[in-house]
């Protein structure tokens, strides 16, 4: 595996419980001539011993302290031996053909430097939730994107490794949006665009460092959204961020952000009102001051097609947007 075609890149942070699964679905890909690069950024479960467990040569691990997954993907950069990069999530599952044709793509129109593709999120038991597809497909779309909505699904994207590094890699200060700040700083320059296609299962997991936005802090948003329309943040702000990431790594606050995040999608995206209201049960029992839980309780009692028809009416009133998962892109599990 000196001169693979694609490397995937795959930073691991204490994701035991679904190492295999995502180690499987990458080695059974179609496309074949990959390696597959681990960065494990300090695990202290029992992932680097499930990993080794795999004896494909394709399969790469660098090792290095817990530094967080800006700084793990920057290291993998620096390690990668293909011009391509697939990154990919540990408690993600990609689908058989997803490196088949994002290469195929990327290779039939070279102008481009990133793509990204719809996904599949699935619940932290693999339970199918809803399949995103990305609302700007094409590059004009994607520019014209108001500039806080991420573009991509991190984990679903594919990119050329050097104009990565001309960009400097990932900001290891934009604590949960490393990526979406790299995006600002390089869609402007460079063409982009998503596959409308499903090409991965997307993990909402309560053990991730990113949460529903809904549940941030105001001054962590306030931090988060001036960094990415100066294209840049501060060590210090990032500083802040981490402080206040880490008071909201609670169970309370993540388990009660994850079940608010189920009950809205299985009302606006794959309407199931009996799933929707348990889980919305369950965030109101973890946390029953979110008021707009509660209406959301209610709305979740009306038919479907009234529902549907009120949708902007609620977007508006309840500061909801249809595709907003605000978990931003990178599910990483209890790191740094």
């Amino acid at each position: 595996m000196n001169n693979p075609k694609i490397t995937v890149l795959m930073p691991v942070y204490n994701t035991e419980k679904f190492i295999e699964k995502a180690i499987s679905s990458v080695l059974n890909q179609t496309f074949t001539d990959f390696e597959l690069l681990i960065i494990n950024d300090g695990s202290t479960d029992n992932s680097l011993a499930l990993i080794q467990s795999f004896t494909d040569e394709r399969i790469k691990v660098i090792s290095q302290p817990n530094k967080g997954v800006a700084a793990a993907l920057n290291n993998g950069l620096t390690h990668a031996s293909a011009d391509y990069i697939a990154r990919f999530d540990a408690d993600d599952i990609c689908h058989p053909n997803r490196l088949q044709v994002q290469y195929d793509f990327m290779r039939a129109n070279p102008d481009y430097q990133i793509i990204g593709s719809g996904v599949d999120y699935v619940s932290v038991d693999g339970e199918y939730i809803f399949t995103y597809r990305p609302s700007a497909l094409s590059y004009s779309e994607i520019l014209a994107l108001n500039p806080k909505i991420c573009p991509f699904i991190h984990s679903s994207v594919f990119y050329k490794k050097e104009v990565i590094i001309h960009y400097g890699g990932y900001n290891e200060y934009a604590y949960t949006f490393e990526d979406h700040l790299l995006w600002a700083n390089l869609i402007k320059n460079e063409k982009v665009c998503n596959l409308n296609q499903s090409l991965i299962k997307v993990r909402l997991n309560p053990d991730s460092i990113t949460i529903d936005e809904k549940w941030r802090t105001a001054s962590f948003k306030k931090i988060k959204y001036t960094a990415i329309l100066q294209l840049d943040i501060s060590k210090h702000d990032g500083l802040k961020l981490i402080e206040i990431g880490k008071r909201q790594h609670g169970r309370k606050i993540k388990e009660g952000a994850y079940y608010a995040l189920l009950g809205k999608k299985y009302l606006w995206n794959n309407y199931q009102p009996l799933k929707a209201r348990e889980n919305l049960r369950k965030t109101l029992s973890i946390s029953p001051f979110h008021i707009k839980n509660y209406l959301l309780l209610l709305i979740s009692f009306l038919p479907e097609s009234i529902l549907h028809a009120g949708y902007h009416l609620f977007k508006t009133n309840l500061g909801y947007q249809k595709h907003d998962l605000s978990i931003n892109s990178t599910n990483y599990v209890n790191g740094n």
